[in-house]
């Protein structure tokens, strides 16, 4: 497979123009070769010296903000409505709808796994008629402006393994992240700000996010997510020391590139000279950061929009709105982590808290993007790694149940440029336990991948690229002796979601 990154023997084309000649047998005869190549094979840098490849197909969308629900969030209180199930609570799990289907740990020993109907009530919501919970009321409310994908599986039971998987394609660690793909192939947008930036929820328990979920892997540093903070200090040793000013700041960058021209001259690495953009644009942060953190500037009416809980930093409603404000200033990928959704026990309760948080600002979002102009060539995804059971985990009550992690079938939704609105894709049982196919009946997940209606997490990332003009099966880069993609080596472009 040609590597669209690459030229034979000289390595992948994150490299600088300075080190493509100095690899060459000679500058002109490099010349001559970029010249056959063509122009559009590279794109010109930005002053990050991010390199963008020529879309491979027309984008729809020119950037995408992942609502990221780690832990899990339960498809059968939300989005998935079975009355069977419902009908069926506190029955024992068919061994047909099992079908051999392994446990985790948590609840392969329990004695009896009686099948847990939802406690919240279901309606139909907008002309698309899309089920949703009465947990998520504001979501209802933008019902025909979501794409449910409604047989979403994965093959991690686990969540560092299922997460990692959902977020670098793989489900061990070191591999390049999915917005450091995209930056590493489309480039960015905006020259002081990062092209890909990471906001997690402050103050949530639940399980533990890795600095590597947004990492770059083995693709160039500058592609790796930069993680903004809540506080005074959005972005950790942005600011200046005490004792520092800025023309101090400036003399000292300057003399740090002289010393780095004169390294990269004798070492010729690449990194030399991708520490050197990081620092300047680290120097132009200092002035970019603060402004985009600042939400004073919001008028009431938009936080009336999100809620309450968007005036206080690092709450889910504001970084919602903080996403928009980047969105405005062109950052590419925008990553934001909501912790809690693992909810073993206590799950009507907890669950509860977990929409009541993230309900009106996820819709919020939808909207004020609409009304800016930037739905329109922006793509909005929300989910988690995995579902939940439809069993209880541990003792089932008339008041309480939990669900474990389940990774045979569950529900995200998208939104925006490149995906259907008031469309809902695939189906479930009438346990929401297995994957099915039209006429209802489970399909054994073997055939999972020959079957219509049921997506992969390799489709997922595959139709994400498509709609952002990338083929996932061409964006690669050679590592170790092996070219590598985010899709690894499947995958395939739902073409009945794109709208």
């Amino acid at each position: 497979m040609n590597d669209p990154h690459s030229i034979p023997g000289l390595g992948p084309l994150n490299i600088t123009r300075r080190h493509f000649f100095a690899k060459g047998a000679a500058g002109l005869g490099g010349a001559a070769l970029a010249s056959l190549l063509g122009a559009d094979a590279f794109g010109a840098p930005s002053a990050q010296g991010l390199v963008p490849l020529a879309p491979h197909f027309p984008p729809k969308a020119r950037r995408v903000v992942y609502l990221f629900q780690s832990g899990g969030p339960s498809h059968l209180d939300l989005f998935d409505y079975k009355p069977k199930l419902i009908e069926e609570n506190g029955r024992q799990l068919p061994a047909h709808v099992r079908r051999g289907q392994r446990l985790t740990g948590m609840s392969s020993n329990q004695a009896s796994i009686p099948l847990a109907g939802s406690h919240f009530k279901f309606a139909r919501h907008g002309k698309s008629g899309a089920w949703i919970s009465e947990l998520m009321p504001h979501t209802a409310g933008i019902a025909d402006r979501l794409c449910f994908v409604k047989s979403m599986y994965t093959e991690a039971i686990n969540h560092d393994p299922a997460v990692t998987f959902f977020q670098t394609g793989a489900q061990q660690a070191g591999r390049p992240s999915l917005g450091a793909w995209l930056s590493y192939g489309l480039g960015s947008m905006n020259e002081d700000l990062p092209s890909f930036v990471v906001l997690v929820s402050a103050g949530q328990g639940g399980q533990p996010l890795y600095s590597r979920l947004w990492g770059s892997g083995f693709v160039d540093s500058r592609h790796q997510g930069v993680r903004f903070r809540a506080g005074k200090d959005p972005v950790l040793f942005l600011s200046n020391p005490d004792g520092l000013c800025q023309s101090g700041r400036r003399a000292m960058l300057d003399r740090l590139a002289e010393l780095n021209r004169h390294q990269y001259a004798q070492e010729l690495d690449p990194e030399i000279e991708s520490r050197v953009a990081q620092y300047e644009l680290a120097y132009r942060m200092q002035t970019s950061v603060p402004e985009v953190t600042d939400l004073s500037d919001e008028p009431q009416e938009t936080f009336d929009l999100y809620g309450n809980s968007a005036r206080v930093p690092g709450t889910y409603a504001a970084n919602c709105l903080l996403a928009r404000r980047l969105l405005e200033r062109d950052v590419r990928f925008v990553q934001l982590y909501h912790q809690g959704w693992d909810q073993h026990d206590n799950l009507p309760g907890a669950i509860r808290g977990q929409a009541k948080e993230t309900d009106q600002p996820s819709a919020a979002f939808i909207l004020d993007l609409e009304r800016r102009g930037l739905l329109d060539d922006t793509l909005v995804i929300w989910g988690g790694e995995f579902g939940r059971t439809a069993y209880s985990q541990g003792r089932l009550t008339s008041r309480n149940y939990g669900r474990d992690h389940h990774p045979r079938c569950f529900t995200l939704w998208m939104a925006g440029a490149g995906v259907k609105h008031g469309f809902s894709y695939g189906r479930t049982d009438d346990y929401g336990y297995n994957i099915a196919d039209e006429s209802g009946q489970p399909i054994s997940p073997s055939k999972h991948a020959f079957t219509p209606g049921a997506v992969h997490v390799h489709d997922l990332q595959a139709t994400i690229m498509r709609i952002l003009g990338v083929d996932h099966q061409r964006l690669t880069h050679k590592y170790q002796g092996r070219r590598f993609r985010l899709t690894d080596v499947h995958g395939h472009v739902i073409e009945d979601l794109l709208a």
